[in-house]
């Protein structure tokens, strides 16, 4: 195992803390384990960006995420970034931003968080009045795990569309 692995592999067991120690413990000790990073402050950044994200502190998390980005963060991780910035911006109220990047990322990638970028997006539709695209992409995402009934979900979503469409036109 190489020094990346031992890495990645101690930053996993302190993730598996989230929840288990005080939130003050828990964001420590990313802070301490990303210091390892001295080359990597994209991927320092991120990291330190999820633990303020995820014990509710995404006004600190805001900037991280940005500052990961501007850094070149790499991989599945910047699209992570992506994702979690426009989640901490509806969070703060900056959703039409949220709506944005998300919306970038249904064209830009396709991967295994697709669904997570639909579903993300959903949220923010939602958040900026959009009930019925927000459902429909919400149902969407839903349809691709159902083991039965996925054509029939898959096209009611697709009807609420075409009618939140025709709702905005005034058709």
């Amino acid at each position: 195992m190489d020094e990346t692995e031992i890495w990645e592999k101690q930053l996993q067991s302190i993730w598996q803390q989230l929840g288990k120690i005080s939130n003050e413990d828990f964001i420590q000790r990313i802070k301490d384990h990303v210091q390892h990073l001295t080359d990597k402050k994209a991927i320092a950044d991120f990291e330190m960006a999820c633990a303020f994200d995820s014990t509710g502190n995404e006004k600190e998390a805001e900037p991280l995420y940005r500052s990961a980005l501007d850094h070149g963060l790499p991989g599945l991780r910047r699209r992570r970034a992506r994702i979690q910035l426009a989640s901490t911006l509806r969070n703060n109220g900056k959703i039409d931003e949220s709506i944005r990047i998300l919306r970038e990322e249904k064209i830009n990638e396709s991967d295994e968080l697709d669904d997570a970028v639909d579903s993300f997006l959903a949220l923010s539709l939602y958040s900026a009045g959009e009930s019925k695209e927000a459902l429909s992409l919400a149902l969407k995402a839903l349809s691709r795990h159902l083991p039965r009934y996925n054509n029939s979900l898959y096209m009611y979503a697709e009807n609420l569309e075409t009618s939140n469409k025709h709702d905005s036109t005034g058709s």
